[in-house]
Formats: C-alpha cells, structure tokens, sequence
C-alpha cells in the first residue's frame, strides 16, 4: 500500500509540471497562436527561478522569476509571430533552440548549487488518513493551485465573455476583428499569458520536482506537454487528465527498477516518449476527435488590413 500511495504521489509531482506547461499551450492554441517554444522557455524559467532562490532564499521570488523570464520570452515569440507575422514554426523552433544554448550558458556556474532547506508541505488533519495522506495530501501548494487553475480555465473558456472573445479569435479572427475586437492584442496577450505559466512549470520543475539544476533538465517535457494539447482535444479538464497519466507513465519506470523488474533501463527511458506517439496516433486515427474544439484558424496569420 505504501508503494501505491508513493506512486500516486510521484504521479502528482511529475503531472503538475506537464500540467502547467500544457495548460499555458492550451491558452495560445485557443487563441490560434502554436508556440513551438515551450522548451526553451522551461528551461530559462527553471534557471532564472532557481538562480532567484539560491540568492534570496525565497521560494515565491523564484517561481515569480520564471513566470517572468517565461512571459519575456513568450513576448518576443508574439511579437514576432504577431506584430511581424513571422512563421510561427520556425519561430517556435528558433526560441526553443535560443532557451535550450541561453540556460546552459547562464546556468554553468549553478549546476552544484543547492538550494536553501525547506519545511515539507501537507494539508493539516488529512494528511494523516492512512494511505489518502501520503497519495494526495502532503504535496507543494502549487499542485493544487494546478488543479484549480484548470477549473477556472474551463470555466473562463465556457462562461465569460472575455473567454468566448478569446475563442472567437482562435475560431475566426475576421469575424472578431469586423466586431471591432483587437485581434492581435487579444493573441499577444494569449501568447504572454501562456508563456508565463510555461514558466511557472519550469521554475516549478527545478525548485521542487527535482530540485537542483542540470543543462537540458526538461528533457522533453516541453514537446510532451505540447502533444498534450491535442490529445486532451482542447479542453482543460482532458489537458489535466493527460498530464497525470504521462506523469504515472514517468514515474512507473522508477517503480518497477524499485520493485527490481529486470526491465532495460533504456526501454523504462522513452517510456513516457512511446505513450505520447502511441495516443498521437489513435487520436490520429479519429479525425473527428481533433476537428471537434480544435481552433479552426491555429497556427495561421491574422493580416487586419486585408480583413
């Protein structure tokens, strides 16, 4: 039973950092803006917050580091993608490619750091129900917060009027921009939003995840928590659901060495890289799934003046 609740816990943990990353995907793509960045941005996220609180000592400054490095980068990805109407492909690939060289560089002389100490975290009373304790109620703040901010994305996305606004522009940016709505203002902001809960999940990612810095820790998870996206069809509530289940895929590989399977590391390795084709492909399989919430203009240009 203890093995199963740290298993339940350790899915949890890892889930929260697809979470976060896909859940701020899932705000561009709505808005008809694919930002193939989200690794790079993790990864200047996940520097720039642990550098914050190895010198501050403060946790809530370094995910407020990597929400900011993430909302810069994202900005730059906008406003070339947005304001110039660069390709957003190569675009993405471009900022992926700068964070993954700029977090090395500026990370060498952390990589035997360590972080100040910290008390664990747990919910009072529940926390010492057997087995229902340590599964889910003795984690970090933020995996919660995780959970509710996907609640209050559904909800935005299906019961506001800044929310349909938002998925008018995705749907049809003409339509939006005959209404008199600013197009491009609304995808930019989209975009910042986004990229600042990409940071979140790296900062997240090196501060509690791991914790400590390593050059390339992402080690995927950026593309992952992109395929997120399209296998959870759009929708946030599907977008959490993947991301627990990639986590417990992440996490079962530890298990089983644990559990001293006779397993080829390598293959408990891309584990996690074998689920996400697989489900690509069965979702694949149904085009109908996808062209059901998928935004009908993402990926495209918006050119006002031709509108």
């Amino acid at each position: 039973m203890d093995l199963y609740a740290l298993l339940i816990a350790a899915t949890l943990n890892a889930g929260t950092v697809l979470a976060l990353a896909a859940l701020g995907l899932l705000i561009n793509e709505k808005a008809g803006v694919l930002n193939l960045g989200a690794e790079g941005m993790m990864l200047c996220s996940a520097v720039a917050g642990f550098i914050c609180v190895v010198h501050t000592g403060h946790q809530v400054f370094g995910f407020a580091a990597g929400m900011l490095v993430g909302a810069l980068m994202a900005g730059l990805f906008g406003a070339l993608v947005i304001g110039l109407n660069a390709n957003q492909y190569a675009t993405g690939l471009a900022l992926s490619l700068l964070g993954s060289g700029l977090s090395a560089f500026v990370g060498v002389p952390y990589v035997q750091a360590k972080l100040p100490s910290s008390n664990g975290f747990s919910v009072p009373l529940l926390d010492q129900i057997p087995f229902i304790g340590p599964a889910l109620f003795q984690h970090h703040p933020l995996v919660y917060i995780t959970i509710a901010l996907a609640a209050l994305i559904a909800y935005v996305f299906q019961k506001t009027r800044f929310g349909l606004v938002l998925l008018s522009v995705g749907d049809s940016p003409s339509s939006a921009h005959a209404l008199g709505y600013p197009v491009r203002w609304i995808r930019w902001w989209a975009v910042v939003a986004g990229g600042a809960l990409c940071g979140l999940s790296g900062a997240y990612l090196s501060l509690v995840y791991t914790p400590l810095w390593v050059e390339g820790m992402v080690a995927g998870k950026g593309w992952i928590a992109l395929a997120l996206t399209t296998f959870a069809t759009w929708r946030p509530g599907r977008v959490l659901l993947g991301a627990y289940l990639f986590g417990g895929v992440t996490m079962l590989q530890y298990q089983l060495q644990a559990l001293g399977l006779e397993v080829p590391s390598q293959f408990l390795t891309v584990m996690p890289y074998l689920a996400t084709i697989l489900v690509l492909v069965l979702i694949s399989s149904n085009p109908r799934w996808i062209r059901l919430n998928r935004p009908a203009s993402i990926g495209q240009p918006f050119f006002p003046n031709s509108h």
